[in-house]
């Protein structure tokens, strides 16, 4: 990627250390005096990247506004989606590829009749604007579903339940505990129990309640089906890992074509999309 000295890291110091913005082509990511970690960053550097890729294949508007809190519009999310869509190129998983997964990981991909799930609750109550809501739960879906499985992984989702959540299992990183489909409202409960597998679900799940980002950590599957039986279960799981790949690496690319200031994007396991 292109580097961070000569007149572009003059400019963005131009009033001193504790003037310093990061950015991503010219465009802050941050207001000035502000230190957001590094993390946070790498999050915000991302979703500008693609950004600023969705307006050159003029799936947004040029006059889409930058932002330096990492909360894009409505109109440049739904860009990033139909930009995303269109660019990544994610294999279909060999037969060989799924038993295998199918092999190792037998548990996975039971009847689910119950599961241990977390939740980031965007409450939808009278008068709230739902479009400003989307504005900030479709980012927050997209930044946890790239990160790589780990305790990082886990420490952001709980963080981010704990900072944004309207459900008092926020306290609580967003853990709901062991849930059986009786427990949960129906139409909750035809997402949570409907995606097999394990990790954050990967669209918005909406209920009565409101707009949730859901991650599903384990089940308890009763009685193992064959591979025969859970097949398209096992290829879900697989495509969603080459999704994350493929977006990694396509955010990459752009970071190589671009001119960033203040924010590295070179470490392969730092999350870059919010």
């Amino acid at each position: 990627m292109r580097g961070e000295g000569g007149a572009e890291a003059e400019g963005a110091m131009a009033s001193g250390p504790d003037s310093f913005v990061a950015r991503v082509n010219g465009r802050a990511l941050h207001p000035p005096g502000a230190s957001p970690d590094g993390d946070t960053l790498r999050q915000r550097a991302g979703v500008e990247l693609l950004r600023q890729a969705a307006q050159r294949a003029g799936l947004l508007s040029v006059d889409d506004p930058a932002v330096d809190d990492g909360v894009p519009s409505e109109a440049a999310v739904l860009a990033i989606e139909a930009l995303l869509e269109r660019e990544l190129r994610v294999p279909e998983p060999s037969e060989e590829a799924c038993r295998r997964l199918h092999a190792q990981h037998p548990e996975r991909y039971g009847s689910g009749e119950r599961v241990h799930a977390r939740h980031v609750l965007f409450a939808v109550t009278p008068g709230v604007d739902v479009a400003a809501l989307l504005a900030h739960a479709e980012p927050l879906l997209l930044q946890l579903r790239s990160r790589r499985p780990g305790p990082e992984a886990d420490e952001a989702f709980a963080a981010a339940a704990r900072s944004y959540s309207n459900c008092p299992s926020g306290e609580r990183g967003g853990d709901l505990g062991w849930l059986r489909r009786e427990d949960c409202a129906p139409e909750f409960a035809s997402e949570i129990f409907g995606h097999p597998g394990i990790g954050v679900l990967p669209q918005l799940v909406r209920s009565r309640f409101g707009l949730h980002v859901v991650e599903v950590l384990e089940r308890d599957p009763g009685p193992v089906p064959g591979f025969d039986e859970v097949r398209d279960a096992v290829e879900a799981a697989l495509r969603r890992q080459s999704w994350v790949t493929a977006l990694r690496q396509y955010v990459q690319v752009l970071a190589g074509e671009a001119v960033l200031q203040g924010v590295d994007l070179d470490a392969a396991d730092s999350p870059l999309v919010q």
